[in-house]
């Protein structure tokens, strides 16, 4: 069943010989939503293969506090997570489950010694960066020039996305988390957004009606 999870996702990005070996040396893992997948100040040794899930990855402030810089889907791997392992330094960012997840993992030697010899894994490797990098451009943007009722909607269309669906399961907590904002302001913009008919507000629920 893994494998062919797998196979769906990665069978058109790496060639046969590389997804063997992928199989051979990586150790899958499962998480529930909300488990920490890398901590910041972690050793990092293997890289993760997202197979199915989602994660949010976050970057903590001086207060302690996290910010959200993107989500990886299934398919993706992480670029900060690969630059750490190529650097040999400690994470510098947070990855948790955004919903329970399947990955596998990839020792830093193999990562290492398939981007010298793969075409395929070493076009995904730049891909990703490219991809995470303008990512984080984004979040860059949104934090400089978006009012934070902006920004919220922008996240709860980000998250549409994310999850295939106008109904999201997420509580005020969870999203002014997310945002490095106070759980007030967010309810009051959520409550300006429902009377501007662009959500509707449930229990720990919340119906985007545009984007």
């Amino acid at each position: 069943m893994i494998k062919e999870q797998f196979l769906n996702k990665f069978s058109y990005i790496f060639d046969e010989q590389l997804i063997n070996s992928i199989l051979n040396v990586g150790k899958i893992k499962h998480f529930n939503k909300d488990d920490i997948i890398i901590d910041t100040g972690q050793d990092l040794k293997s890289i993760p293969l997202l197979i199915e899930g989602n994660i949010k990855v976050l970057r903590e402030d001086n207060n302690g506090q996290d910010l959200l810089l993107y989500v990886l889907e299934s398919g993706d791997t992480c670029a900060m997570s690969l630059t750490c392992c190529m650097r040999k330094s400690k994470s510098k960012i947070r990855a948790v489950a955004d919903k329970n997840s399947t990955i596998i993992m990839i020792p830093i030697e193999y990562m290492t010694e398939w981007f010298r010899y793969n075409d395929s894994w070493r076009n995904f490797i730049l891909q990703s960066y490219e991809i995470r990098f303008n990512e984080m451009i984004e979040t860059i943007d949104a934090l400089a020039f978006l009012k934070m009722d902006e920004r919220l909607l922008k996240y709860l269309t980000d998250q549409v996305k994310l999850n295939a669906s106008k109904t999201l399961s997420i509580t005020h907590q969870q999203i002014s988390e997310d945002l490095h904002t106070s759980r007030v302001v967010v309810s009051r913009l959520l409550k300006q957004l429902e009377n501007d008919n662009k959500i509707l507000i449930g229990r720990n629920k919340i119906e985007v009606l545009t984007f």
